[in-house]
Order: C-alpha cells, then sequence, then structure tokens
C-alpha cells in the first residue's frame, strides 16, 4: 500500500504539472472548440475496417452542445445493407470508449459478434473521449468543457445517443452497456418516453448503488479523499494517456508494481483475461473523464446513495431546491423494459450485495447470468465472453425483438 500512496502522490503532481502547462498553452495559441484530427484517425479506420467490416462515422450534437462520435457497423459482406437487423447501442464504462468493444479477435469482441449475426450496430462515445468531437463552442483546454459526471452522461450523453438511432433506423434500440455504461442505461430509462425508443436492454458489471464496493485500490483512493484533493488543485480533466500518464504508468510498471496486480487491485481477479493482449489495449486505453465525475463516484461509496451530484448544502439550495442531492428512482423504470444482467463472483467494483441493493428497487424481474470466477474486465475481454456471456445475451436480444431482419 505504501507503493501506491506514493504512486498517488505522483499522480497528483504530474496531474497539477499538466494543468498548469495546458493552461500556459491556452495562453499562448487560443481555445478550438474542435480538436484536430487527420481525416483516417476514426475509430471506423483504426479498429473495425481492417477487421473487414463497412462502418460508417456519424455525430450527435447533445442538448448541451457537446458533439459525439457514433460509429455504425455492419457485418463482413463488404457492402452495408439496404436492410439492417435491429440497431442495438454499445456503451462503453469509465476511462473508455468506443474501442472497448472492438479490441480482441472478430470472434471475441462484442461488437464484431453483434454485427455477424446482422444486428445493426452503433458505438457510443461519451463527451471528453477520443471519438469524440469536442463541443461547439468550449476548448477541450477549458475546465467549463469539462463540468460534468456520470449524471449528465446518462441524461444528456446516452439519450441523445439512443434519440438518434431510433430517429436514423426507425425501430427501438437495444441497449447493451458495460460498468459506468449501466449506469447511464439505469438513469436513461426513469426518463419520461424512454420505452418508446428502447426495445430492450443489456447490462454488463450492473451498477448503481457502490456502497459496498471491494476494491482495495479504490477504496484507498476515498479514503485519501483523492477526488476532493485533484478538484481543490483545479484539475478538471483526469488524461493517463497524456506524455505524464504514459512516463507515470511505465515507472510503475518498471520492475515497481506488477501491472497485472494493479488491475486486480481495481477490479477483481480477472480468470480470462488476454494477459498478452495488453500492450495493444493500451494503444486505446485509457480514455479522459472528468475530475467531477470522479468526485461523483467516491460519493456514491462513501454515502451509499444512487444520487444526482452532490454541491454541498448551499448549491443544492440553489439547484434542486433541498439540501441533499435528489436520488435516482428505479421505480420508473417503466415495468415492460425488459432487462438482461450478467454479474461476477470476482468483480470488486459492481458488488454483488450492491446489485441487490438495486434488484430490490427495480419493478421488473431482470434474467440475471451470474459468473463465479469473473471480474470486471472480463465481461469485455474475456477469451471465452462469446460461450460465457455473449451467445446468452443475444438469444435474450433476439427473444425480445419485435422487428426481425435477420
Amino acid at each position: 500500500m505504501a507503493t501506491a500512496a506514493v504512486a498517488v502522490l505522483t499522480l497528483l503532481l504530474c496531474l497539477y504539472a499538466s494543468q498548469i502547462l495546458a493552461q500556459f498553452a491556452v495562453s499562448l495559441t487560443g481555445n478550438t472548440n474542435q480538436r484536430p484530427r487527420p481525416p483516417n484517425d476514426t475509430l471506423c479506420a483504426h479498429l473495425i475496417e481492417p477487421a473487414g467490416y463497412s462502418c460508417s462515422e456519424h455525430t450527435v450534437r447533445t442538448k448541451d452542445g457537446y458533439l459525439l462520435g457514433l460509429q455504425r457497423v455492419s457485418s463482413r459482406t463488404g457492402e452495408i445493407k439496404e436492410e439492417r437487423g435491429p440497431p442495438v447501442l454499445l456503451q462503453h464504462g469509465l476511462f473508455m470508449a468506443g474501442d472497448a468493444w472492438f479490441l480482441d479477435s472478430a470472434e471475441q469482441s462484442l461488437g464484431f459478434i453483434l454485427a455477424d449475426y446482422g444486428f445493426d450496430v452503433w458505438v457510443g462515445n461519451v463527451r471528453g473521449t477520443r471519438w469524440s468531437h469536442g463541443h461547439i463552442s468550449l476548448s477541450e483546454k477549458d475546465k467549463e468543457f469539462w463540468d460534468w459526471s456520470w449524471q449528465e452522461l446518462a441524461l444528456y450523453d446516452l439519450t441523445d445517443m439512443i434519440s438518434y438511432v431510433n430517429l436514423i433506423t426507425n425501430a427501438k434500440v437495444f441497449v447493451v452497456g458495460h460498468s459506468q455504461g449501466t449506469i447511464m442505461s439505469l438513469v436513461a430509462f426513469t426518463q419520461p418516453d424512454i420505452e418508446d425508443m428502447v426495445e430492450a436492454a443489456a447490462l454488463l458489471c450492473p451498477i448503481s448503488y457502490l456502497e459496498y464496493i471491494t476494491s482495495p485500490f479504490v477504496l484507498r483512493m476515498v479514503n485519501m479523499h483523492l477526488d476532493q484533493m485533484i478538484l481543490a488543485m483545479g484539475i478538471h480533466q483526469l488524461n493517463f494517456r497524456s506524455d505524464w500518464g504514459v512516463n507515470l504508468m511505465d515507472s510503475i510498471c518498471d520492475g515497481h508494481l506488477d501491472c497485472n496486480d494493479l488491475l486486480t487491485s481495481i477490479t477483481g481477479k480477472n480468470c480470462c483475461f488476454n494477459n498478452s493482449r495488453v500492450d495493444f489495449y493500451l494503444e486505446y486505453e485509457p480514455h479522459p473523464s472528468s475530475s467531477k465525475n470522479l468526485r461523483h463516484l467516491f460519493q456514491m461509496i462513501r454515502k451509499g446513495t444512487f444520487s444526482k451530484y452532490d454541491y454541498g448544502f448551499f448549491k443544492n439550495m440553489k439547484l434542486y431546491g433541498q439540501s441533499k442531492p435528489p436520488e435516482f428512482d428505479l421505480g420508473h423504470i417503466p415495468k415492460s423494459l425488459p432487462l438482461w444482467m450478467a454479474y461476477g463472483g470476482n468483480d470488486n467494483l459492481a458488488d454483488v450485495t450492491d446489485l441487490q441493493h438495486t434488484l430490490k428497487e427495480l419493478p421488473s424481474n431482470p434474467e440475471l447470468l451470474y459468473l463465479e470466477s469473473y471480474g470486471h474486465v472480463d465481461f469485455i475481454l474475456s477469451i471465452d465472453a462469446k460461450k460465457d456471456i455473449y451467445d446468452h445475451m443475444i438469444g435474450f436480444l433476439r427473444s425480445q425483438g419485435k422487428r426481425s431482419s435477420f
């Protein structure tokens, strides 16, 4: 644990230095709301088309002005069919983006598998990640750009992506989420009219309550109040792919700490994770997120609540009209919305006790798949995920679809 503490202090110093440098760069170059990007620097070009799949890039503008990248993928036919299967939207987790669904082979990656089964696959990317495109007026160097948590990701990003896919396809959408993507999904499903756009949902490592999280590394960060320290230092963006982040991870992993042990201390022991592909995974992961998002998640762990962001007494009164932030009511999720959930016995982030709390509050009884040996990362990167998870999920989705064109 001493090594972890040293790593955190080093991280804070590096974060602070990077923030000062970023502010200096803004003063020299000015702000641009659109990140420069070569024409071939897209998720389609990097991972999907090279595997032989048809892919097109889309941009969704959220109600609060963020420009989100959305990819549409179909099977390895060499051309996009006029008649597609039912649309399914994939929503990634924290510090990830849409590439998470395509990091293994075509036979192992859920995005490719769904396309081969005939689904019309749409890949979501939340604000601030590599494959999204900034904001209509804010630069990523502006602190206002990072003034959001999973609350906004649910109420704006995911809701607006679902609406876009529903509009383009003229069909109800299947939603598949992992980790933070499940928090976003559950909150989005509490909103009015969502049932008109969503056919069913499959949630991997479902999270709403985090009171019983068992991750030693995360709990230590919570107890150190790392989230408050970062925000107090004026750091708004968490980007572990910056130069300082790469150097930090290299120094930690170079003889000081086994990176597999670090992953285990965060997520739980992953039974079926392909260690030989770690270097390839790190070419794409992790993606940036906001310090406020980390703060919101840590609030949930400390308080055991599933509620909106806590600004403190006075700002809560101003924004919410009450001293404490309102809780999200899972009872507002339509009983008629079919849900499927898969969870693991070795998952240190999506604890079984917290899931039971969620299940008690839902008006329906979701179909459940429990894998005792699976950890948090296994659900998207296990070499055995197709037979262990995805075949079950696809069976559920097919059984729910009212419009079949397989």
